[in-house]
Protein backbone atom coordinates (compact mmCIF):
# COMPACT_ATOMS: atom_id res chain seq x y z
CA UNK A 1 0.00 0.00 0.00
CA UNK A 2 1.28 3.22 -1.16
CA UNK A 3 1.62 5.71 1.64
CA UNK A 4 0.09 8.82 2.08
CA UNK A 5 2.41 12.18 1.69
CA UNK A 6 -0.89 14.71 2.66
CA UNK A 7 -1.06 18.06 1.67
CA UNK A 8 0.67 19.75 -1.57
CA UNK A 9 3.83 21.47 1.02
CA UNK A 10 4.55 17.45 2.49
CA UNK A 11 4.35 16.24 -1.51
CA UNK A 12 7.12 18.82 -2.53
CA UNK A 13 9.30 18.02 0.37
CA UNK A 14 9.11 14.38 -0.44
CA UNK A 15 9.65 15.25 -4.16
CA UNK A 16 12.53 17.55 -3.34
CA UNK A 17 14.20 14.53 -1.45
CA UNK A 18 13.29 12.07 -4.13
CA UNK A 19 15.07 14.75 -6.53
CA UNK A 20 18.02 15.13 -4.37
CA UNK A 21 19.14 11.38 -4.23
CA UNK A 22 18.47 11.34 -8.10
CA UNK A 23 20.04 14.09 -9.54
CA UNK A 24 23.42 12.56 -9.23
CA UNK A 25 22.73 9.38 -10.42
CA UNK A 26 21.34 10.70 -13.42
CA UNK A 27 24.42 13.26 -13.76
CA UNK A 28 26.75 10.04 -13.38
CA UNK A 29 24.68 8.12 -15.87
CA UNK A 30 24.97 11.04 -18.57
CA UNK A 31 28.23 11.20 -18.36
CA UNK A 32 28.63 7.42 -19.17
CA UNK A 33 26.16 8.00 -22.19
CA UNK A 34 27.69 10.79 -23.82
CA UNK A 35 30.97 8.54 -23.67
CA UNK A 36 30.67 5.18 -24.51
CA UNK A 37 33.53 4.36 -24.51
CA UNK A 38 34.21 4.35 -20.94
CA UNK A 39 32.37 1.26 -20.76
CA UNK A 40 35.47 -1.04 -21.52
CA UNK A 41 36.83 0.05 -18.03
CA UNK A 42 36.92 -2.42 -15.74
CA UNK A 43 33.97 -2.21 -13.31
CA UNK A 44 31.55 -0.56 -15.71
CA UNK A 45 29.36 -2.57 -15.44
CA UNK A 46 28.90 -3.01 -11.71
CA UNK A 47 28.60 0.82 -11.85
CA UNK A 48 25.74 0.20 -14.51
CA UNK A 49 24.44 -2.02 -11.53
CA UNK A 50 24.37 0.14 -8.76
CA UNK A 51 23.10 3.35 -10.84
CA UNK A 52 20.19 0.98 -12.08
CA UNK A 53 19.58 0.44 -8.36
CA UNK A 54 19.56 4.09 -8.02
CA UNK A 55 16.93 4.41 -10.47
CA UNK A 56 14.85 1.62 -9.31
CA UNK A 57 15.03 3.16 -6.01
CA UNK A 58 13.98 6.60 -6.64
CA UNK A 59 10.70 4.25 -9.23
CA UNK A 60 9.90 2.75 -5.77
CA UNK A 61 10.32 6.28 -3.70
CA UNK A 62 8.36 7.82 -6.76
CA UNK A 63 5.21 4.86 -6.54
CA UNK A 64 5.14 5.53 -2.80
CA UNK A 65 4.13 8.94 -2.75
CA UNK A 66 0.51 10.25 -3.52
CA UNK A 67 0.40 13.52 -5.26
CA UNK A 68 -1.73 16.18 -5.34
CA UNK A 69 -4.81 16.20 -7.74
CA UNK A 70 -3.04 18.87 -10.18
CA UNK A 71 0.15 16.84 -10.71
CA UNK A 72 -1.39 13.17 -10.58
CA UNK A 73 -0.64 13.05 -14.37
CA UNK A 74 2.63 14.68 -13.87
CA UNK A 75 3.85 12.39 -11.39
CA UNK A 76 3.14 9.50 -13.04
CA UNK A 77 4.77 10.48 -15.99
CA UNK A 78 7.65 11.05 -13.77
CA UNK A 79 7.13 7.59 -12.62
CA UNK A 80 7.09 5.62 -15.48
CA UNK A 81 9.87 7.58 -16.86
CA UNK A 82 12.19 6.20 -13.82
CA UNK A 83 11.05 2.70 -15.02
CA UNK A 84 12.20 2.98 -18.32
CA UNK A 85 15.70 4.51 -17.26
CA UNK A 86 16.09 1.52 -14.76
CA UNK A 87 14.99 -0.75 -17.67
CA UNK A 88 17.09 0.73 -20.43
CA UNK A 89 19.88 1.49 -17.71
CA UNK A 90 19.65 -2.70 -17.29
CA UNK A 91 19.94 -3.44 -21.41
CA UNK A 92 22.87 -1.47 -21.75
CA UNK A 93 24.69 -2.74 -18.71
CA UNK A 94 23.64 -6.70 -19.63
CA UNK A 95 25.13 -5.47 -23.32
CA UNK A 96 28.53 -4.26 -21.57
CA UNK A 97 28.96 -7.38 -19.82
CA UNK A 98 28.35 -9.72 -22.69
CA UNK A 99 29.95 -7.75 -25.62
CA UNK A 100 31.79 -4.71 -23.99
CA UNK A 101 31.37 -0.77 -24.97
CA UNK A 102 30.72 -1.88 -28.58
CA UNK A 103 27.57 -3.77 -27.68
CA UNK A 104 26.42 -0.65 -26.40
CA UNK A 105 25.73 1.02 -30.04
CA UNK A 106 22.51 -0.01 -30.67
CA UNK A 107 20.84 0.63 -27.53
CA UNK A 108 22.67 4.16 -27.12
CA UNK A 109 20.07 6.38 -28.41
CA UNK A 110 16.79 4.92 -26.56
CA UNK A 111 19.22 5.21 -23.24
CA UNK A 112 19.87 8.63 -23.58
CA UNK A 113 16.19 9.30 -24.27
CA UNK A 114 14.66 7.57 -21.18
CA UNK A 115 17.53 9.50 -19.20
CA UNK A 116 16.05 12.95 -21.17
CA UNK A 117 12.60 11.94 -20.51
CA UNK A 118 13.44 11.79 -16.66
CA UNK A 119 15.01 15.24 -16.38
CA UNK A 120 11.50 16.64 -18.75
CA UNK A 121 9.22 14.89 -16.59
CA UNK A 122 10.97 16.27 -13.39
CA UNK A 123 11.10 19.68 -15.18
CA UNK A 124 6.89 19.12 -16.27
CA UNK A 125 6.38 18.14 -12.30
CA UNK A 126 8.45 21.13 -11.64
CA UNK A 127 6.52 23.46 -13.24
CA UNK A 128 3.72 25.77 -11.99
CA UNK A 129 -0.01 24.78 -13.06
CA UNK A 130 -1.56 26.71 -15.30
CA UNK A 131 -4.46 29.29 -14.35
CA UNK A 132 -7.40 27.65 -13.94
CA UNK A 133 -9.43 31.37 -14.38
CA UNK A 134 -9.74 32.94 -17.60
CA UNK A 135 -9.56 36.62 -18.37
CA UNK A 136 -11.57 38.57 -20.69
CA UNK A 137 -9.99 40.93 -23.22
CA UNK A 138 -10.21 44.27 -21.98
CA UNK A 139 -11.37 45.85 -25.44
CA UNK A 140 -12.34 44.07 -28.43
CA UNK A 141 -11.54 46.08 -31.43
CA UNK A 142 -13.42 43.83 -33.99
CA UNK A 143 -11.66 43.64 -37.06
CA UNK A 144 -10.22 47.00 -37.01
CA UNK A 145 -6.43 46.53 -35.65
CA UNK A 146 -6.10 43.28 -37.55
CA UNK A 147 -6.93 44.99 -40.63
CA UNK A 148 -4.55 47.94 -39.85
CA UNK A 149 -1.69 45.48 -39.25
CA UNK A 150 -2.47 43.71 -42.63
CA UNK A 151 -2.51 46.67 -44.62
CA UNK A 152 0.81 47.92 -43.00
CA UNK A 153 2.83 44.83 -43.35
CA UNK A 154 1.28 44.34 -47.03
CA UNK A 155 2.23 48.19 -47.73
CA UNK A 156 5.93 47.57 -46.11
CA UNK A 157 6.38 44.12 -47.52
CA UNK A 158 5.92 45.83 -51.42
CA UNK A 159 7.85 49.58 -50.30
CA UNK A 160 10.64 46.84 -49.03
CA UNK A 161 10.61 45.40 -52.84
CA UNK A 162 10.32 48.57 -54.55
CA UNK A 163 13.19 50.17 -52.74
CA UNK A 164 15.33 47.12 -52.80
CA UNK A 165 14.32 46.93 -56.77
CA UNK A 166 14.69 50.69 -57.89
CA UNK A 167 17.84 51.02 -55.26
CA UNK A 168 15.85 53.60 -53.25
CA UNK A 169 17.43 53.35 -49.60
CA UNK A 170 14.09 55.37 -48.07
CA UNK A 171 11.64 53.54 -49.69
CA UNK A 172 13.00 50.20 -48.61
CA UNK A 173 14.03 51.69 -45.08
CA UNK A 174 10.46 52.87 -45.00
CA UNK A 175 9.02 49.16 -45.75
CA UNK A 176 10.92 47.69 -43.08
CA UNK A 177 9.74 50.18 -40.69
CA UNK A 178 5.86 49.51 -41.90
CA UNK A 179 6.48 45.85 -41.19
CA UNK A 180 7.67 46.24 -37.84
CA UNK A 181 4.99 48.65 -36.56
CA UNK A 182 2.31 45.93 -38.00
CA UNK A 183 3.69 43.73 -35.45
CA UNK A 184 3.00 46.23 -32.87
CA UNK A 185 0.20 47.44 -34.06
CA UNK A 186 -1.52 44.12 -33.59
CA UNK A 187 -1.00 41.66 -31.15
CA UNK A 188 -3.47 38.30 -30.58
Amino acid sequence: MAPLTGTERSYAVAMSELWTGLARTLTRLEIVAAEPGTLDDRGAGGTLRRLQYALHLAAEHAYGLEPPPSAASAHAELADALVCARDATAEVAEAVSIWGADGVDPLLHEWRGALFRVRLARTRLAAPAPASTVTEPAGDDGIRAPLIAFGLALGGALAFVAGATLALWPVWALGIVAVCVSIVAYRP
